[in-house]
């Protein structure tokens, strides 16, 4: 895996090249099958689960639809919710549970390594991948731009939180097991 740097032009180049911020990294679209894995889940568990005939198998039955699609739900999520946005003072990614920020001042280098943009801090790689075809250099040379401006600025650091993903889970654990509940009258 041969990473190359990314490319620094002139002062006038590199203020040509930012776009008005915060930004978000040009990503392919979220292909047509992980929005049915992701949307799945929430039609498909709470049926089953409120099929399911009451007795000591069914709940490891419900626990185990539940457990199964809320895995999907997070991967599925994983595709449908990232994105990546630039701002001032850092690169802010959306994972399928987490938003993640890492700030300017804390990269070391950038890289292009095929078609992702890979960010290094210390020992960490932070790897942006699902860029449009042809667009890597383009945003690893706007990352370079952004970063060069950050250095004068404030550090803001901050931890991982919770994202849009958290919730969409925490609404399907409620829609699957809900409605094995109601279907039986435990709640």
């Amino acid at each position: 895996m041969s990473g190359q740097p990314a490319q620094k032009g002139s002062d006038q180049e590199v203020t040509e090249q930012i776009p008005a911020l915060p930004w978000r990294v040009p990503l392919d679209p979220a292909p047509w099958w992980a929005w049915m894995l992701f949307v799945v889940p929430f039609v498909a568990v709470p049926i089953l689960n409120s099929w399911l005939w009451m007795g000591a198998r069914d709940f490891l039955a419900v626990a185990l639809f539940t457990i199964i699609g809320a895995s999907v739900v997070r991967v599925a999520g994983g595709v449908v919710l990232y994105r990546v946005d630039l701002t001032e003072t850092a690169v802010k990614a959306r994972t399928s549970l987490l938003v993640r920020s890492l700030a300017w001042q804390d990269v070391d280098g950038i890289e292009i390594v095929d078609d992702s943009v890979v960010l290094t801090s210390g020992k960490d790689e932070n790897e942006i991948n699902g860029i449009e075809k042809g667009r890597p250099g383009y945003v690893a040379a706007v990352m370079e731009a952004v970063r060069t401006q950050a250095d004068a600025s404030p550090v803001r650091r901050s931890r991982p939180h919770p994202g849009l993903g958290a919730l969409l889970v925490l609404v399907y654990l409620l829609l699957s097991v809900g409605a094995f509940l109601i279907r039986w009258h435990l709640l």
